[in-house]
């Protein structure tokens, strides 16, 4: 969470802008985002150059020579957000307005690019030179405290703060998933070079970042020093689909600036019949929405076969699990209902992932997990698609902190479940002894399938009672009447002084 000088600088950004004139959140953190991409178009080219002297390896900047920008060829130098922050607040606007917001509009070669697509309506929106030079310096400011701040998650934490002043998000159930979460879903399924990965409901992209940072981190070598699988990576490996064109377009900029030159993020409603996807992704990470409007006409006939319901958790897990290839895995966050409703949708979404897939894990998680966005209690059901079954025994974890206090605060603490929960997943055979008391245990097919399919946890949890030794009623009444013999006394006392 943002907290201090840093979250002060970025509210004192929010109220500039208002000062200005940009009221509506959604434009506020669209320019900010376009901003934010400018500059770290900037760092990131730094960066690379920085990476391919150390490597040999060739690198020609993106600035470098003569830009053409309609009939105009300027230099690439002037685009560079070191260069034009330190313009006078005139030639800075003119510069950004007919220079800079033209060039990131049409950066990507690919005009059928995801990045194109949605950058093509983008607009620049910011009214005055003032006003831009003031966004500016504030934004050097933000960015000069995440320097000093050291933290490897902070620009995603400057950016999930952000994206949490969009009212509007959460009116069709969309809030965002903690970053950690995310880490720790990512590192639960330890993604490989050659995976397909899909995010059927992507927002700003985080699970697809997060993926493409731990492949980065785990598997740097076996990637970039293979042209066939780095032109997956930058090409065919990540894909996203959204409604919501302004999230989009804040996704598909946010794996640029992550080094993912070409994702296939598009427009689509998910669970409609329009979605052609099956049998594709090797791997899906998902937190789709949990309620909001449903036109029931447009839901992919095949998906209510599998469950028939207006609840869009269920019917994206029938869609996740025809989007699978066989074999390829899942994590997916669902309310609790999910677990242990009691409808026949319900039952048979259950039914179709114990008993014609692979169900791996069910991790529970608290309710404050989400907050301050909201308070729902969730969990995470991990599975295979195998479409014969292959169900043996389910592995139930009982999380009950993730290293942030579960209150709106959501201030850092020290206890994490989350290295807990990673190192047994990854060692389940360790699990077969574990008591039900125990934070993770393992429970067998038939139990399961006996009690409907039910897969909350404290449905096999044993409570564990440690015995407390009372005194006798003896010994009770006798300190009772020492009491009462105190009490008279002290009145006694009492009376004496009046």
């Amino acid at each position: 969470m943002i907290t201090g000088e840093l979250k002060n600088r970025i509210d004192g950004l929010w109220d500039v802008f208002a000062a200005g004139g940009l009221v509506n959140p959604l434009d506020v953190i669209e320019q900010v985002t376009y901003l934010m991409f400018i500059r770290d178009l900037d760092d990131t080219d730094n960066l690379r150059a920085k990476e391919a002297v150390m490597l040999g390896l060739p690198h020609k900047s993106i600035f470098a020579d003569k830009v053409k920008i309609g009939d105009r060829e300027i230099e690439g130098n002037q685009l560079k957000w070191s260069v034009f922050h330190d313009f006078p607040a005139g030639k800075m606007y003119s510069t950004v307005q007919e220079w800079v917001f033209p060039f990131i509009k049409g950066l990507h070669d690919d005009k059928d690019s995801a990045y194109s697509k949605y950058m093509d309506d983008a607009i620049f929106k910011i009214p005055t030179p003032l006003l831009l030079d003031k966004i500016v310096t504030i934004l050097d400011d933000i960015y000069a405290q995440m320097e000093q701040i050291k933290d490897s998650d902070i620009r995603g934490d400057v950016y999930e703060y952000l994206l949490s002043k969009i009212s509007q998000s959460g009116l069709n159930g969309q809030f965002r998933t903690p970053r950690h979460i995310i880490r720790m879903m990512v590192e639960l399924m330890d993604p490989k070079a050659d995976e397909v990965i899909c995010d059927p409901a992507c927002g700003t992209s985080g699970f697809l970042v997060a993926a493409g940072d731990y492949l980065k981190e785990k598997r740097k070598e076996e990637i970039f020093f293979n042209r066939q699988k780095k032109a997956h990576y930058m090409n065919g490996m990540f894909h996203g689909y959204d409604m919501d064109r302004t999230m989009l377009r804040i996704g598909a900029m946010n794996m640029m600036t992550h080094g993912v030159d070409n994702p296939y993020i598009e427009y689509r409603d998910s669970l409609s019949d329009q979605n052609p996807d099956k049998d594709t992704y090797s791997l899906i990470l998902a937190n789709p929405p949990f309620k909001g409007s449903l036109d029931y006409d447009t839901v992919s006939p095949d998906l209510l076969k599998v469950c028939k319901t207006k609840k869009t958790e269920l019917l994206f897990l029938a869609l996740m699990l025809r989007m699978l290839r066989v074999g390829g895995r899942c994590a997916c966050i669902v309310p609790d209902g999910v677990l242990f409703g009691s409808s026949t949708a319900h039952k048979a979404i259950r039914r179709a992932l114990i008993e014609e897939n692979r169900l791996e894990a069910v991790i529970s998680m608290p309710s404050g997990v989400f907050k301050p966005y909201a308070g729902v209690s969730t969990g995470i059901l991990i599975f295979t698609k195998t479409g014969h079954g292959g169900t043996d025994k389910v592995w139930f974890y009982d999380m009950t902190a993730d290293g942030f206090s579960l209150d709106d605060k959501r201030t850092p603490v020290a206890d994490n479940d989350i290295p807990d929960i990673v190192a047994r997943f990854r060692d389940r055979t360790a699990e077969e002894g574990r008591a039900r008391t125990e934070k993770s245990f393992l429970v067998p097919k038939a139990e399961i399938v006996g009690n409907e399919y039910d897969l909350s946890i404290n449905k096999y949890k044993k409570t564990e009672y440690k015995p407390v030794e009372y005194a006798s009623t003896a010994e009770i009444m006798a300190e009772i009447r020492e009491l009462e013999m105190e009490i008279g006394k002290g009145l006694e006392e009492l009376e004496g002084m009046l």
